[in-house]
């Protein structure tokens, strides 16, 4: 099995994501899904609507999902706004997959996620190896540099120690000791 790296930088995630909302509003929404909350792609295609969106057409703050409870899967405004946006393009009800296949009424499959990502990062410039994973160690990676803990970004991860997780984001040595500042700014 071949590893696949995190995108490390923030240019080439913004290439990709200019790339795909000029593309397809399902194809950008589940590129930022995955690198803005780290679930596995298994679980992100087999989202349905109902797990973002509640009755009263209003996108949750939290996935409603019982795989990630501790902690819960924030979606920030980025994220939110991505997901109407699919919901509304693609003229979803709440029984649907959020990423759904436009041939089918199924979640599109883990090769056609494996597509969008590895034509997006080609697009961008990206020479490393790709992979659906590449979403959740982008968010791991990203997480880290911006001071969260790596026990909780462990956890986010369904991994055993903070060393696997370490290593799984491509953490070198030097960059596991980048300085993080607990800045409450009251």
């Amino acid at each position: 099995m071949n590893t696949v790296d995190a995108i490390k930088d923030i240019q080439q995630i913004n290439e990709i994501k200019e790339y795909l909302q000029s593309r397809s509003p399902r194809d950008y929404c589940l590129f930022l899904f995955g690198i803005n909350t780290g679930i596995r792609i298994s679980e992100l295609i087999h989202l349905r609507v109902t797990d973002v969106m509640t009755e009263n057409e209003e996108i949750r703050m939290y996935l409603d999902s019982t795989l990630y409870q501790h902690p819960p899967v924030y979606l920030n405004t980025h994220v939110r706004e991505a997901i109407m946006n699919c919901i509304n393009s693609e003229t979803l009800h709440l029984n649907d997959y959020l990423f759904k296949s436009r041939k089918t009424v199924n979640a599109i499959s883990r090769q056609q996620a494996y597509r969008i990502i590895n034509e997006a990062a080609k697009h961008a410039g990206i020479e490393g190896a790709i992979g659906t994973h590449t979403l959740r160690k982008t968010f791991g990676y990203h997480a880290y540099r911006k001071g969260i803990a790596i026990s909780l970004i462990q956890k986010r991860l369904q991994q055993s120690t903070p060393s696997e997780t370490i290593h799984y984001i491509g953490l070198s040595e030097e960059k596991r000791t980048l300085p993080i500042v607990l800045d409450v700014n009251l």
